[in-house]
């Protein structure tokens, strides 16, 4: 059956929504407006042909159609005179008549889709349950948004900044505006209700409040907590924090990987079932990497078991890709590994510290009392 609901917001319109209700009293208030300032005009025109100062004019057009009645400002003696002030007196009041009422239906239709919009918005916030509350709608809280929007995750934002939450609500976000540092917005929020909490605000005082204030309301509510200063992660987990994610920690790092690991993207970056894989992986505290044999690295001309030993651990090898486009799956410890190799690594621990180990200049070999290198 089709639905013969009304959609509430076509019918309210936006201001562009040809369509809705409000469109007419838009169209009406643009009309008026053109009407008037025609009137005036034309009736400013007359008076100055019947011989009256533009000043003089303008004035009495204005007092006429304003029904202000302080009298004339020259005497209305001519026929001419007294056709065209009826003129502009039916013209005008009316004109102003009409527009009044024009701008009250704007005025009103605005409040009414304004209020709609906030307790519909409420409404859907107080049925939310197992959601997200992001706090803070900024360069994190943007992407944070549109990713649990792909995921179909139920969230809601906090941001105190007007322009920024209408630019939530703007994107089709759940809104709130207010402090997030705040326990009543918190409980707007249904922080009651909440699985999970993210304090992404830049400001590592607030965060930590609100944190607080979150472990508080709700102690069974996951907390992740954005730290600036490395110096707040250990007061974040004191606060009440679950996880503390330093962006510029994580910046730092990734582009140390990229340093240390140029060919992974490359070798990596087209395979599609490699996300699935190093989730998987994740999973047990594993990663895929790819690092590439140097000239002159420390385990080039190593064998693979070589290689695996001097990491202690670290990695273990599961594919060489030679410069020739020979590829050898699941080499076996005896394997030299030779310039220029490509080198797909699975790796435990730390991914820093094994491909330091690969960048890392071979040392020189001891022959007697010569040192090789």
């Amino acid at each position: 059956m089709a639905d013969t609901t009304p959609n509430i917001a076509h019918l309210i319109g936006a201001p562009h929504d040809s369509g809705g209700l409000l469109a007419s009293p838009l169209r009406l208030l643009t009309g008026t407006i053109v009407w008037m300032a025609i009137v005036f005009l034309v009736s400013t025109i007359g008076y100055a042909m019947a011989g009256w100062p533009l000043g003089d004019a303008a004035y009495m057009v204005l007092t006429t159609v304003y029904s202000v009645g302080y009298g004339e400002v020259r005497p209305i003696d001519t026929v001419f005179l007294r056709l065209w002030t009826i003129m502009t007196i039916v013209l005008g009041c009316t004109g102003m008549i009409v527009l009044t009422g024009a701008l009250i239906q704007v005025f009103n239709l605005y409040q009414f889709r304004r209020f709609l919009g906030l307790d519909r918005m409420k409404t859907e916030i107080e049925r939310l349950d197992a959601h997200a509350i992001i706090c803070g709608y900024g360069r994190i809280g943007v992407q944070l948004a549109k990713a649990l929007t792909e995921a179909r995750h139920p969230f809601v934002i906090i941001e105190r900044d007007t322009a920024k939450a209408e630019d939530a609500r703007s994107a089709g976000y759940l809104t709130l505006t207010g402090e997030a540092t705040n326990e009543d917005t918190l409980a707007q929020a249904r922080i009651d209700r909440a699985r999970v909490l993210v304090c992404a605000l830049p400001n590592d005082a607030a965060n930590v409040f609100i944190t607080l204030s979150a472990r508080n309301l709700n102690p069974a509510v996951q907390i992740i907590a954005r730290g600036e200063a490395p110096t707040t992660e250990s007061k974040l987990f004191h606060a009440g924090a679950n996880k503390v994610v330093l962006p510029t920690h994580i910046g730092a790092e990734r582009i140390t990987e990229l340093i240390l690991f140029p060919a992974t993207e490359s070798m990596l970056g087209d395979i599609r079932e490699v996300g699935a894989i190093k989730s998987n992986l994740n999973a047990f505290g594993l990663d895929l990497e790819v690092v590439t044999a140097g000239e002159r690295g420390a385990l080039t001309g190593q064998t693979v078991g070589e290689a695996e030993r001097r990491g202690s651990g670290a990695f273990f090898i599961v594919q060489i890709d030679r410069e020739g486009g020979q590829t050898i799956q699941h080499p076996g410890e005896d394997v030299r590994i030779e310039p220029g190799d490509l080198i797909l690594l699975v790796v435990r621990g730390s991914r820093l510290s094994a491909g330091a180990i690969f960048n890392a200049p071979q040392r020189p070999q001891r022959h007697g009392r010569l040192f090789i290198g």
